[in-house]
């Protein structure tokens, strides 16, 4: 890439770089476009398109009932509190 298209994909990206930055970014944005054009060389007829690398499954617990924390305990911290339900600013006029 060219200082002057880095320049410009700055300004699309409202960036303001300086002179140092703007050659960091040249070699920088050079690297990563070099490397996919590397990867679009790779010929992949043939191979299958997949979402993951590795195998994806379910992490979550099974979701079995049990008993809910106590209305006290739920409520200790609240900054306010009106009976068993928390207080809230009304937001209707």
């Amino acid at each position: 890439m060219t200082p002057e298209q880095v320049r410009w994909v700055a300004h699309l990206a409202r960036l303001e770089l300086s002179d140092a930055e703007l050659a960091t970014m040249t070699r920088q944005l050079t690297a990563i476009v070099d490397y996919v054009a590397q990867l679009q060389a790779v010929n992949t007829d043939g191979v299958e398109p997949l979402a993951h690398a590795l195998p994806v499954h379910n992490v979550f617990r099974p979701d079995e009932p049990r008993p809910s924390l106590p209305v006290a305990d739920a409520l200790a911290n609240a900054p306010d509190r009106h009976g068993d339900f928390y207080g809230v600013p009304a937001v209707l006029e």
